[in-house]
């Protein structure tokens, strides 16, 4: 596939760095333009940013210099890809407007997530969502569109139920989290705060985990999404781990299933090969799900880049004395929970043709 030029708007943050490090290399995919607030907006991107990964910031990167976070007058043209990693007030503001000149804006904010036909994606569990793209007043007047991704928790928890949903169905759940620190962006939260503590709050993530398992593993029916008919109840904790968030699950089933079919169910679940006959997603994980049977694992620091950071790990499945069933799920939350994810979802995008009936038209202005 021929590599298409990419932006990527709030670039100098944490997932904006993810986004980075993740598209440098990209086979599909070039960054062709950088944004950020108007402090750094006219600096080079290796003055503007504190470079916090684990990978060295590519020289060509540090070279480019940050543009506006607007979709027209920039020095250098827009692309028609723009992947958003921004606050989700700036975003609600932002995105439509890059939306509406015609750029498929894909996106890590929380600010569209629940919107009725913004689609809410994770590609493994329900990429006939994107379907919803069409129904977008910006698609059929300029062609842009906005796809979100969900929150961090939500995403290595969605991988974990889905196959068990499809089979078994999903009556009720329980899911308390231990989350990095990560999470919080930079700099987060402050280390007399964490260090040596749990913080048993985050702001609004109890709500988004309730509101967007119903939304991703609801039903689409025609030109809407029917959520998950499923209890959720959620405790979000902030713990002293630099990357990988961890969930234990309590569930109640519909249909009762053995240890045996649960495992086989986690085992079998492939659904990008049928999605995608004999197409390589370069950032999808050959197994979305991986059971460890260690007694002690999933662990943040020992589990977190299976599948390259993309791959959700469930350990310590056992019969559960309220409901049915309990485990523990861990994910990567920077990759999978949200730069992995957002382009994972540009992939799928450019497997079914979505990314290219978009109609940005701009001539570049002086620097």
């Amino acid at each position: 596939m021929e590599r298409r030029k990419v932006g990527i708007l709030g670039a100098t943050g944490m997932v904006g760095q993810r986004f980075i490090q993740l598209l440098s290399n990209h086979p599909w995919f070039e960054i062709a333009w950088l944004a950020a607030s108007d402090r750094s907006a006219g600096k080079t991107y290796a003055d503007a940013c504190r470079w916090k990964l684990d990978t060295p910031l590519p020289e060509k990167i540090g070279q480019m210099v940050l543009q506006p976070n607007v979709p027209e007058g920039s020095a250098v043209p827009v692309p028609t890809i723009i992947f958003a990693a921004l606050d989700a007030d700036v975003a609600r503001e932002l995105e439509p407007k890059f939306a509406a000149v015609g750029c498929a804006v894909i996106s890590n904010s929380s600010a569209f997530r629940m919107v009725a036909d913004v689609p809410l994606v994770v590609p493994e569990v329900n990429a006939d969502h994107l379907a919803l793209i069409d129904q977008q007043s910006w698609r059929k007047q300029s062609g842009g569109y906005i796809v979100t991704n969900p929150n961090c928790s939500a995403i290595g928890l969605v991988l974990a139920l889905k196959p068990l949903e499809e089979r078994f169905g999903i009556e009720s759940m329980f899911v308390s989290t231990m989350q990095a620190i990560s999470g919080a962006g930079y700099p987060g939260v402050p280390s007399l705060d964490i260090l040596g503590n749990v913080v048993p709050f985050i702001k609004n993530e109890e709500e988004k985990m309730q509101e967007e398992v119903g939304k991703l593993l609801g039903r689409l029916e025609g030109n809407h999404v029917a959520m998950l008919d499923a209890k959720v109840s959620a405790h979000c904790n902030r713990v002293p781990v630099e990357d990988g968030h961890t969930e234990c699950v309590s569930i109640k089933l519909r249909t009762k299933a053995t240890r045996e079919e649960i495992l086989a169910a986690w085992q079998e679940f492939a659904p990008l090969r049928q999605f995608v006959v004999d197409k390589h997603l370069p950032t999808a994980p050959d197994q979305p799900v991986e059971y460890d049977a260690s007694v002690d694992r999933p662990q943040p620091r020992l589990d977190r880049m299976r599948g390259r950071g993309m791959a959700a790990t469930v350990g310590r499945l056992r019969e559960c004395s309220l409901l049915d069933w309990k485990f523990v799920v861990l994910s990567h939350n920077t990759i999978r929970g949200a730069a992995g994810a957002a382009v994972l979802n540009a992939e799928v995008l450019a497997l079914l043709g979505k990314l290219d009936k978009l109609r940005v038209q701009q001539t570049a202005v002086s620097a």
